[in-house]
């Protein structure tokens, strides 16, 4: 087998074009709106299945993309999350990227009420940053906290929705479509048990790159 030896940027050239060659192969022809993000989601994971797993409520990534223009920072639930998210770009967008949940006052707020670190780390966020992009890559019921929050009034610029694993995730996710479509919130979620905090930071990517070229 011979190695190729490439750059980064024609490493990922390269790999866009191989996965939009397997989509095509497959048969699967990704809205226009939604391909990049799909994309990058599959570079990301090497998982076919997110072609079908990914849910965009109506116009969310135009929304999306609008909302980091303005400069909305964005809220997520693990500090993984948080790493894998461009600073660059969307710091060249005027926006900031969050986690609260290694923070000692979201530990303590979770031990007296009994509660996640994850439920509590949101309800710190939604304090501060209200209209932000919540970003939920791995803690359901940080997702279920969201989708309640949103029925009580939250109204944030976008949900993305992609915990990973098995207890309470396809119901996290399920809750959360139905608040924002109720709401009329935009929202990208990972329907069934796939997702994780790599996906999150993709989504988000994907997003803040297509609103860079805005610029």
């Amino acid at each position: 087998m011979k190695v190729q030896h490439m750059l980064p940027e024609d490493i990922e050239r390269t790999s866009m074009d191989m996965i939009s060659r397997k989509l095509y192969e497959r048969g699967i022809v990704l809205p226009e709106e939604h391909a990049a993000v799909v994309k990058r989601v599959i570079h990301t994971t090497a998982d076919f299945d997110f072609a079908w797993n990914l849910h965009f409520t109506p116009n969310a990534v135009g929304l999306a993309k609008a909302a980091l223009f303005r400069g909305v920072d964005i809220v997520t639930d693990t500090n993984m999350a948080k790493a894998g998210i461009s600073k660059s770009a969307l710091a060249k967008l005027g926006g900031q990227v969050c986690c609260f949940m290694a923070d000692e006052d979201v530990a303590q707020t979770a031990k007296e009420k009994g509660t996640t670190r994850a439920v509590a780390a949101m309800e710190k966020a939604v304090k501060q940053f209200p209209n932000a992009v919540f970003t939920i890559g791995n803690a359901p019921t940080a997702l279920l906290r969201i989708a309640e929050l949103i029925e009580e009034g939250l109204r944030p610029a976008l949900v993305i929705g992609v915990p990973v694993g098995f207890v309470n995730v396809v119901e996290s996710k399920e809750a959360a479509l139905a608040a924002c479509q109720a709401k009329g919130i935009p929202a990208i979620l990972a329907m069934g048990q796939k997702g994780g905090s790599s996906v999150a930071a993709a989504v988000c990517n994907a997003l803040l790159y297509q609103s860079i070229e805005i610029l």
